[in-house]
């Protein structure tokens, strides 16, 4: 069960996973509330809660439990938290890029707002959102070619801007510190060196915190899954098989 990033899609994120993916696992890939193709988010508190009752919800409904469960960024909090309110679906975690706690200080959570605001009223504007759009893929997800930035240009468009402010301000405060270590299944920490969204030091915190976790280190930025997949999907494929093993 693949999860992703903020503001992204299902699509976004795995695309370039699927292949390999597909050769040793049944892949399902959700997009979350508000996000993608995925339920509404209908306005107001973006929950991630709600977002990990979606994916138990799934898991059951498909009958395909438990289910290996795997997190990029944003869905790594999520897939923390479908274990830790439904464990029965969850076989074994896989998580990428993310962090047992996201929370950032006052002044950090003005910023996020403040550059989300910003990013709003560039995307009223279409040229000033391509503009945008580029400069914070350049961060986000690292170079793009052309006809891959114009597709992630339009998935990250399914993402309203109020949905987009809610679920960052959502991740922001998200800590799972009080119950991580409690963290039972087959566990793999997919650690992205170069990332300047999530620190690595978060991520390698995270992997410490989950007993008998391991580590697999990709050289580059968070946005490896898309921009530096030759480094990204050997250690992705490697930690799947070895959640898998150890169930």
């Amino acid at each position: 069960m693949l999860l992703h990033g903020l503001s992204g899609s299902a699509d976004l994120t795995w695309t370039p996973s699927y292949w390999e993916l597909s050769r040793r696992f049944s892949v399902v890939a959700l997009d979350l509330r508000g996000h993608g193709r995925g339920i509404p988010h209908g306005g107001g508190i973006y929950r991630l809660e709600d977002c990990a009752d979606d994916v138990a919800a799934l898991v059951r409904t498909l009958r395909l439990g438990p289910a290996i469960v795997v997190g990029y960024s944003m869905g790594g909090a999520v897939a923390q938290l479908v274990w830790q309110r439904h464990p029965d679906v969850v076989a074994g975690l896989v998580l990428c890029s993310t962090a047992a706690d996201f929370r950032l200080s006052s002044h950090e959570r003005l910023m996020v707002a403040a550059a989300l605001t910003t990013g709003a009223f560039l995307r009223s504007v279409p040229p000033l959102f391509r503009l945008g759009f580029d400069t914070a893929s350049s961060l986000l997800v690292g170079h793009l070619d052309d006809p891959t930035r114009d597709w992630a240009r339009g998935e990250f468009g399914r993402c309203g801007f109020d949905t987009a402010l809610a679920a960052a301000m959502a991740v922001a405060g998200f800590t799972s510190r009080p119950w991580i270590t409690d963290i039972d299944v087959p566990s793999a920490v997919v650690l992205t060196t170069q990332d300047r969204v999530v620190p690595p030091s978060r991520q390698r915190e995270l992997a410490e915190l989950i007993n008998r976790s391991v580590v697999h280190e990709v050289d580059a930025g968070h946005g490896a899954c898309l921009s530096a997949v030759d480094r990204f999907l050997p250690a992705f494929l490697a930690a799947c098989r070895h959640v898998a093993a150890a169930g």
